[in-house]
């Protein structure tokens, strides 16, 4: 009986040879013209020319395959693939494709890789997604969810599925209670920009101006990161955020010539402490440099001044305190209980839906406060 042909983007046996160099590793591989070819690679042991190999099938499946070879027969990792070369060619960050791609090599592919498309079922979606939350949590199966809905409604526009399977698959349950959004008070936001001017390890990290940064804008750390002085006018008092710094594997660090979203471009006034703040800070520097710049005058990095960050806050009596918390969430909750209105909040903190800035970003409240005074009727 006659060898089955191997799935088109798909390698063979792996053999092992060994040369004066080392080792080499050989198998077939199909192309998707159809034609069966020998590819190899060599390493200095047997694991490391292994290796190299998959690694030249997974870039050759990267560059050869497209829309149009997509069927039912098609393995799930090449219909990754192809949808991952599209999504590349989109208008995302590239934090967002980063993670994409870790999605398909981390999590899809070595559960789903060798499964061809039309033996994919709403079950099957179903508890691989269970198993990704069971693992690595709700936020991971998300994105895997994300990653494998966009490969399905590419396999449903060329007819290799007959509908997105993953619309049909159950939610993603949530590991704990989402906790209710935490903010710090006015006078715990003065005590701590206070005690940072007394920390003489946080002004050598440049900390207390940061500090007082976030809480005037409400930014983000990234967007304050790479913040330039092309972007302030002191005359008139603001700031524009239209960059954020990102960094970009093989890339390094890079300030992206664009905010989170569409809505994270806006123009921010600031209260005159923080104009005063700024005004003390420039010295002559070029439009292009960057009015928060690490010791060294490159970009900082927003991982690494993040924990800079909580080692000041640590140390200031303020353990567990993060800038997303003392910064945008404290800042939302102060605009709101002087009566700004939940759109007025999200233009600040670049949000295009205020019902994210509801539910995320302002602090609780007393429910309903004339509720008790009607109730009060009951009362015998």
């Amino acid at each position: 009986m006659a060898r089955p042909a191997m799935d088109l983007g798909t390698g063979g046996k792996i053999f092992f040879s060994t040369t004066t160099k080392g080792v080499r590793a050989r198998c077939f591989y199909r192309d998707h013209d159809g034609v069966r070819r020998e590819v190899e690679r060599s390493g200095t042991s047997k694991a490391a020319a292994e290796v190299a190999l998959r690694r030249a099938l997974r870039d050759r499946v990267r560059v050869a395959i497209g829309d149009g070879d997509i069927t039912g027969d098609t393995a799930v990792k090449v219909l990754g693939e192809a949808w991952f070369v599209a999504v590349s060619k989109r208008d995302l960050s590239p934090n967002t494709i980063s993670a994409y791609r870790g999605t398909l090599d981390r999590h899809v592919y070595p559960a789903l890789g060798e499964v061809k498309v039309r033996q994919l079922t709403v079950g099957l979606v179903d508890r691989f997604l269970a198993a990704v939350t069971d693992k690595s949590g709700p936020g991971t199966a998300k994105m895997a969810r994300a990653a494998l809905s966009g490969m399905c409604a590419m396999a449903t526009r060329v007819d290799a599925l007959d509908r997105n399977l993953v619309r049909d698959a159950g939610p993603i349950a949530r590991s704990t209670p989402k906790p209710a959004p935490r903010s710090l008070s006015l006078a715990q936001l003065r005590q701590l920009r206070a005690l940072l001017t007394y920390d003489e390890r946080a002004r050598r990290r440049d900390i207390p101006d940061l500090v007082d940064a976030l809480m005037a804008t409400g930014a983000r750390i990234g967007e304050i990161c790479g913040l330039v002085w092309g972007a302030v006018d002191l005359n008139a008092g603001t700031i524009e955020i239209r960059s954020t710094v990102v960094r970009v594997p093989g890339q390094g660090l890079i300030n992206k010539p664009r905010p989170k979203s569409k809505a994270g471009h806006r123009l921010l006034l600031l209260p005159g402490w923080a104009v005063a703040m700024l005004r003390a800070r420039q010295t002559g520097q070029a439009p292009s440099d960057v009015v928060f710049p690490a010791p060294k005058g490159s970009l900082r990095d927003p991982s690494n001044t993040q924990a800079d960050i909580r080692d000041a806050v640590t140390g200031a009596g303020f353990p567990g305190l993060t800038s997303h918390l003392f910064g945008r969430k404290s800042v939302a909750t102060l605009l709101d209980e002087d009566g700004h209105s939940p759109r007025q909040i999200a233009d600040v903190l670049g949000h295009q839906n205020p019902s994210l800035t509801l539910s995320t970003y302002l602090g609780r409240k007393v429910s309903n406060p004339g509720a008790a005074e009607t109730l009060s009727v009951l009362a015998f």
